[in-house]
């Protein structure tokens, strides 16, 4: 799961972080499974990410029926993720969660398949309003095929087999980086 953060035209840096779009997306080794865009002025907490939750629940039981009663859920360590509420949701629909390390941002998906997809029909691009933007990202993921995401897959299979053989310490390609906090 992923916020993802689209282009908004260029403005003082308050306009443009109130003003940047996000959108909740959903997929798997198959296919986007569900994609909900933030209302603008919506603040993505635990109240919100349930409500999205139950949209991607019944959403997985209308597309994927075959793994309605049977599927796991990734996403990284943000508060709204790692709510209290959000995790009996999830327990009270039988939805597990495949952990995510602390310190791992690099292990979503979004950052390593998605953005970098996106970044060349995004990249300062103005596109004038947030319905536009929207339109281009939707558009984006349209042509996304079936290839694009069993790569993305065994991807995150790949480094997250990393981060548990390197026993949790930071990785950058094929290094190691262990950091101990001293105090």
């Amino acid at each position: 799961m992923a916020h993802e953060q689209l282009t908004a035209p260029k403005e003082s840096k308050n306009e443009q972080i109130k003003n940047q779009n996000n959108a909740n997306l959903f997929f798997g080794s198959q296919c986007l499974v569900h994609k909900e865009f933030v209302p603008p002025g919506q603040t993505v907490n635990k109240q919100y990410y349930c409500e999205v939750l139950e949209l991607l629940r019944k959403r997985v039981h209308r597309v994927r029926p075959e793994i309605a009663d049977n599927w796991m859920l990734h996403h990284d360590n943000a508060p709204c993720h790692t709510a209290i509420s959000a995790n009996e949701f999830l327990a009270k629909n039988g939805i597990s969660v495949v952990p995510h390390p602390p310190y791992s941002p690099d292990l979503s998906p979004c950052d390593f398949f998605l953005f970098p997809k996106f970044k060349f029909h995004l990249k300062v691009r103005h596109f004038g309003t947030a319905d536009n933007s929207l339109k281009v990202v939707t558009d984006q993921l349209r042509v996304l095929l079936h290839e694009d995401f069993q790569y993305s897959y065994r991807e995150w299979k790949q480094l997250l087999r990393r981060c548990v053989s390197s026993q949790g310490n930071y990785f950058v390609g094929d290094s190691v980086h262990l950091y101990v906090n001293v105090k």
